[in-house]
């Protein structure tokens, strides 16, 4: 991983510490990359440390031996940083290290909980059951998603208040995946519940699998009151609920096409 590598995953890292529209693109590029982790390699790898030149990388069948760092409660994670630098700033001394993809690391750690960047301003945490979502499901964080299709019998309310918070993650997120159109937002129950939870409309151009993972992560974390959320595809001409969002409902969310083109022209050759 070159530097510049380094520094696009810890920005990526603290962009979605402080915003949850850019955590979906964090999961993907931490995918992709090769991370830090202190602990010691056997004889035939490339022995690295803290402070000194190389680490040692994983082929996927030498043994590795990972540390585990005590966390505030008392429990245990095996650490891992997003470059050496990182690394560097969280530990006194000299530390031995090794240099993994985050998909070896995932797999060869499974059930263990793991942490980014521990004793950094920013980091995050990682359960066993979401790194197994993460490995199973490309890059998507949920463990659970409920996509809604075809007819289902429901009662519909606009909220009294929209979750400000979950509409302007939303938003933000939706300004980076263009093949969303226009978002709506319910209030949704079904005969079984007796509590309402929120149906988010997607109308999407194409791909809509891939915006409707993304709105999946970003709306679970900023759901107020952890409440579940719900998505459904919204098509135009459709009757049912399709009809319902278009007809009856202003979007929270309408893709500006002016900014997008002009974005278009000056990015176009001259």
């Amino acid at each position: 991983m070159t530097i510049s590598q380094d520094n696009a995953l810890e920005q990526a890292l603290e962009r979605a510490a402080g915003e949850p529209a850019y955590r979906p693109a964090f999961f993907k590029l931490l995918l992709t990359a090769t991370v830090y982790v202190p602990g010691e390699a056997g004889d035939d790898w490339i022995a690295g440390a803290a402070r000194d030149d190389g680490a040692a990388r994983d082929d996927g069948a030498s043994p590795v031996t990972l540390q585990h760092w005590e966390k505030q409660d008392g429990g245990s994670a095996i650490p891992f940083f997003t470059s050496v630098a990182a690394l560097e700033s969280a530990v006194a001394g000299p530390q031995p290290f090794v240099a993994l993809p985050v998909r070896t690391l995932f797999a060869m750690t499974a059930g263990a909980e793991l942490f980014l960047n521990p004793k950094l301003p920013y980091g995050k945490s990682f359960a066993p059951d979401e790194v197994a979502a993460l490995l199973s499901n490309d890059g998507d964080a949920l463990t659970e998603r409920q996509v809604l299709e075809g007819e289902m019998r429901m009662t519909l309310s606009e909220p009294a208040e929209m979750p400000q918070q979950m509409v302007a993650s939303l938003t933000a997120l939706f300004a980076q995946y263009k093949q969303v159109r226009r978002a709506y937002l319910l209030q949704v129950r079904d005969d079984a519940e007796q509590e309402p939870h929120w149906l988010i409309g997607l109308e999407c151009d194409s791909a809509a699998e891939e915006a409707i993972q993304a709105t999946g992560q970003v709306a679970t974390d900023t759901a107020p009151d952890e409440q579940p959320v719900d998505i459904c595809l919204v098509e135009e001409g459709e009757a049912g609920i399709s009809h319902y969002f278009i007809h009856h409902l202003t979007p929270f969310y309408e893709r500006r096409w002016g900014s997008w083109l002009r974005s278009v022209k000056d990015g176009a050759p001259s």
